[in-house]
């Protein structure tokens, strides 16, 4: 039992008192003062289904507390890349987002052309010409149960985020993560539960490194928090885990066909998907992430130890080329025109 003496000494701050706003206009002046302080605008333009359009007011780009992503997770996203007036593979983001969805027992209120159509506008409409666009779908507002059976419909969101980015040059620290990683069900499809993800971060951050990486329970590598993990083995092997337990990152399957290139030129020796135990990663002669803005970012040290002679590697930036330039001058097949208003 409790201690009524204790509980009646717990001191109440009196001095404080809570605003209540009186009327929406209230709140919203409030908002439109915080973004006025902004000295440019993150986030050009959003879409949401439940709002049943674009929002080009940033005070007004919300989500419904009770939205069932917002307080369950139950949610999945993609994102893809906005460079030079071109969406980078929209199509093969949506592909995956649409299958994430499945397998998280949501549905669309869309088809899957009137999506890409929204997406497109809404790029458009933002007049973005450089940074990324991510969207969501969720089980949508109705209560706060676990079940998401109370939402009467699925919602669909969007963002555009100018976001500035370049080929990455510079090389960085990793370190082996110790936060546990997600089971394969949840590390193969691209939902909103991202804690593990973050706290990985985090604990790099603290350690002085740039990111981590993910060892599964067999000892293999997996993956990094946000993106693929692949190394050039000593015999020129260009080496990318399996994906039969990660996320099918696009950028990496992209790179994965376009990597031959460099095997018909001699330059590498081969480009596999295979189990990588960490005693052969780490003696690998060069490592890498790669993901969707970076495209390839070289690592250069792992555990305080250097991967190959600690300097960026030669061939890490010939795979990064490969990629950057596809993203800046590649097919139709992967780059489509924004045809902005």
């Amino acid at each position: 039992m409790g201690n009524p003496t204790a509980s009646s000494e717990i001191e109440i701050d009196t001095d404080f008192k809570v605003h209540v706003f009186s009327s929406s206009s209230e709140l919203l002046e409030k908002l439109h003062q915080t973004w006025s302080s902004v000295e440019k605008q993150p986030y050009p333009a959003m879409y949401s289904s439940v709002y049943g359009g674009i929002i080009l007011d940033p005070a007004m780009m919300v989500i419904p507390i009770d939205d069932h992503m917002v307080h369950r997770g139950h949610g999945v996203f993609d994102t893809a890349i906005i460079l030079q007036g071109y969406l980078y593979e929209l199509d093969v983001h949506l592909d995956r987002f649409l299958r994430s969805a499945s397998k998280a027992k949501i549905s669309s209120p869309f088809s899957r052309s009137t999506l890409r159509s929204i997406l497109i506008q809404l790029t458009a409409v933002s007049k973005c010409k450089k940074g990324t666009l991510r969207y969501w779908l969720s089980a949508g507002p109705g209560d706060f149960l676990l079940s998401s059976s109370g939402c009467p419909k699925p919602a669909f969101y969007a963002v555009v985020i100018d976001h500035d980015f370049s080929q990455c040059k510079e090389g960085v620290k990793v370190i082996t993560s110790n936060v546990a990683m997600k089971a394969p069900s949840f590390a193969t499809m691209k939902n909103v539960n991202y804690l593990p993800n973050v706290l990985s971060v985090l604990e790099a951050e603290e350690k002085g490194a740039f990111s981590s990486v993910w060892i599964d329970e067999v000892g293999y590598i997996a993956e990094g928090p946000n993106v693929n993990v692949a190394f050039v083995t000593r015999e020129k092997e260009l080496v990318m885990p399996c994906f039969d337990n990660i996320l099918s990152g696009c950028t990496a399957k992209r790179l994965l066909e376009l990597a031959p290139k460099l095997v018909e030129q001699g330059v590498l020796k081969s480009v596999i998907t295979r189990n990588l135990s960490v005693e052969e990663a780490k003696g690998a002669a060069e490592m890498m992430y790669v993901g969707s803005t970076l495209p390839v970012l070289p690592i250069i040290m792992w555990d305080d130890q250097p991967i190959g002679d600690g300097k960026v590697g030669e061939l890490t930036m010939l795979v990064s080329d490969l990629l950057w330039d596809d993203m800046v001058a590649g097919p139709e097949t992967q780059r489509l025109l924004v045809p902005y208003v």
